[in-house]
């Protein structure tokens, strides 16, 4: 049992990384990271994040999680116009599913703790982070959706839609077939992350290597 059973979302700052199985590498690293350098006064935006067992019961009470299954056991990825047309499909499935009663009202409700001492509209990320990310013998990153600069919970339930339903684009489908992963196998967390103010501060990516040469001695 894992310290989050039973959750659909859980806030950034509960998460470490011993919980990629519940909300995948990259929100199981945010939460590790705010936790960390919060003691040291570095701010990270805070947010939170859906759960592995939400992402699931969405499938379900849609009745996708059969039809997924189906659409994809005959499907050989090596044809592109193929894979093109069912990972269209099961995206527009995903897009116009409807989220269960309760996750629904759980995600509003962690939306309005979140902005409950924001003034004006607050934009925030929808991030993607699959719980086969990031691992030894596979690397997912990059493959599915991430969204910025959304306002209100109406666009960010979209959004979450959309994050979903990218774990079955057409690239993420044919590297789990090629890495041997099981569709059913991988869940999807989205991850909901105030934006940074790049137009009044700074933003950027930092390389602890030169990304042209690979020398190692030096931050980019």
């Amino acid at each position: 049992m894992n310290a989050f059973e039973g959750r659909r979302v859980v806030p950034f700052e509960d998460l470490r990384m011993t919980d990629v199985e519940v909300v995948g590498g990259k929100n199981a690293s945010l939460g590790e990271m705010i936790s960390q350098l919060a003691q040291a006064g570095v701010k990270v935006p805070g947010g939170f994040a859906t759960t592995a067992l939400a992402f699931r019961e969405f499938l379900t009470h849609n009745r996708l999680t059969e039809r997924i299954a189906d659409r994809l056991a005959s499907l050989n990825t090596e044809d592109v116009k193929a894979l093109a047309q069912a990972g269209a499909e099961i995206r527009a499935w995903v897009c116009d599913a409807e989220f269960p009663t309760q996750f629904e009202r759980d995600i509003r409700d962690s939306f309005q703790k979140l902005t409950s001492n924001s003034s004006g509209d607050v934009s925030f990320a929808v991030r993607s982070s699959a719980t086969a990310e990031d691992l030894p013998d596979a690397s997912f990153a990059g493959q599915q959706e991430t969204v910025l600069n959304v306002v209100g919970i109406d666009a960010i339930l979209m959004h979450i839609r959309e994050v979903f339903a990218s774990l079955y684009n057409d690239r993420a489908i044919s590297y789990r077939v090629h890495k041997g992963f099981a569709h059913e196998g991988v869940a999807l967390s989205a991850g909901i992350q105030r934006m940074c103010r790049s137009d009044v501060g700074a933003a950027g990516v930092m390389f602890t290597l030169d990304t042209e040469s690979g020398f190692r001695d030096v931050v980019f």
